[in-house]
């Protein structure tokens, strides 16, 4: 694992190196899926994911922003949520099933027109998401929009599990006969 520390100064010290780097260059060791911890120099916590993030930014920042801002309000409005930790979860798997298909499509492209040709392999992908753009925006879509209701599908089960556990359980100032009519009404 690469250590790099991060001093008051703000500047970045790569271990492996020694020398000092910059944000372009953790972002290089991420393209190359290097395996890296950034820690914080005086107090030795591990800041990698602030320094991620800063990447994140930045990259928004200086061009076509990955994010909109909608997305970017939705995922706000999710910290401090019971489904905080799944929606990471959710992410994070959307992401590597994206990857993966991008992988496959690339490894074929290769077995097609060899790993040398990359100007022709990049034609072909620029062709294939002209072409193939809006058929794969649409797919994405549907899955996404199966996804959503998977989730709407997996909240209801949870309202329901507990509404089951708790409306067995008699509650301090309400009567049993009370909780079994709420229940009844909702039916």
């Amino acid at each position: 694992m690469r250590l790099i520390k991060k001093y008051p100064n703000r500047r970045l010290y790569d271990t492996k190196t020694s020398a000092y780097i910059t944000l372009s260059d953790v972002k290089d060791l991420v393209l190359s899926k290097e395996n890296f911890n950034v820690l914080d120099a005086k107090t030795g916590e591990d800041i990698t994911r602030s320094i991620l993030l800063q990447i994140i930014l930045e990259e928004e920042a200086a061009g076509i922003p990955l994010f909109t801002t909608d997305l970017l309000a939705q995922m706000i409005r999710f910290y401090g949520h019971a489904m905080q930790g799944m929606l990471g979860k959710y992410l994070e798997t959307n992401i590597k099933s994206f990857v993966d298909f991008q992988k496959k499509l690339q490894d074929q492209s290769q077995q097609l027109y060899g790993e040398n040709n990359s100007q022709m392999q990049n034609d072909m992908w620029s062709q294939f998401m002209n072409f193939q753009g809006p058929a794969m925006q649409t797919m994405m879509a549907t899955y996404m929009e199966q996804s959503k209701k998977m989730l709407h599908q997996m909240q209801d089960q949870l309202k329901s599990q507990t509404r089951t556990l708790f409306t067995s359980l008699p509650l301090p100032g309400f009567p049993v006969d009370t909780v079994k009519q709420t229940k009844d009404a909702e039916k």
